[in-house]
Order: C-alpha cells, then sequence, then structure tokens
C-alpha cells in the first residue's frame, strides 16, 4: 500500500471550489485543526462540509469557505477526558475498541437495521484491522469486486 502521509499545505492543494469535505473528529475533540487552518488560509470556496461540529465549522464559516454544512450537531461544549476512564484503559481494567466514527455509525446502522454487519470503507487503509483482528472483510458480489469492511453490529 502507498504511503498517504502529507502536510496540511499539501492536503490542501487538492481541495478545490465547490467540493465536498469531510472533517473528522467529535465536537472540539480530535480535529484535525492544522488541515483545517490551512484550508482557510486558501482560495477555495464554496464547500459541502460534513462534519461533527466543532471549531473547524466555526473557523471555516467565519473565513467564507462553507456553501453548504451536513452535520449532526455543531457545538464548542467539551468535555474533558475523564479521570476514572483514563485509569481503566491504562491499568488495563477495561477493553477498549477505539474505531472510525464512520464504523461507530455504520456499526450503529447494522444493529439498528437488525443486519450482522454492513460493508464499508471506513478503516481501510488504517491500522484499525491490524489493531482489531476480529474484523473482517468482505468482497463485493458486483463487478467492481471492492474489498470492504464487514462493520459488525454494536448490537
Amino acid at each position: 500500500m502507498r504511503d498517504k502521509t502529507t502536510d496540511a499545505a499539501t492536503a490542501v492543494r487538492a481541495v478545490r471550489s465547490g467540493m465536498t469535505v469531510g472533517i473528522g473528529g467529535w465536537g472540539s475533540r480530535r480535529k484535525p485543526m492544522a488541515l483545517v487552518q490551512a484550508l482557510a488560509r486558501t482560495d477555495v470556496t464554496d464547500l459541502t462540509v460534513v462534519s461533527f461540529g466543532g471549531p473547524d465549522v466555526g473557523l471555516l464559516c467565519a473565513a467564507g469557505k462553507v456553501r453548504e454544512l451536513v452535520f449532526g450537531f455543531v457545538s464548542l461544549d467539551s468535555i474533558p477526558y475523564d479521570p476514572h476512564f483514563q485509569r481503566a484503559r491504562t491499568q488495563g481494567a477495561v477493553a477498549v475498541r477505539e474505531l472510525d466514527e464512520g464504523m461507530v455509525v455504520a456499526g450503529l446502522r447494522a444493529a439498528a437495521h437488525r443486519l450482522p454487519f454492513l460493508p464499508i470503507r471506513a478503516g481501510l487503509g488504517s491500522d484499525v484491522m491490524r489493531y482489531y483482528p476480529g474484523l473482517r472483510t468482505v468482497t463485493s458480489p458486483y463487478e467492481d469486486g471492492e474489498e470492504l469492511v464487514a462493520m459488525p453490529a454494536l448490537n
């Protein structure tokens, strides 16, 4: 697999006016703010932004970059990292499955639809599959034959 890492300035050069841009993170947490700031400094406008919104949305709106926002919420309401969870996790007292948001959403959708899994692209090309060997892939039955993650229902 080819290396996809790059710096923010290089990444935003691929963004064109009128594109749809998805921004990861949740609310004000785990946002790629260096990337958002680099995008705010460009001449790009008329974007459709998809985000579980926080300061990323505010900055891009203030910079006049957003045409349409697709979101579940937009909030600056930050909850600090819980010290009890931190202790339990670092001591190995709890099992954790840290997944991509898309994987979490797909797992919840699979459960809501009473399906054993949903095929998704989220997780491909990341270390999630390596850290969670219980995850499986499926091959599309259509002509594309695409390999997809079989995200299990989060029941």
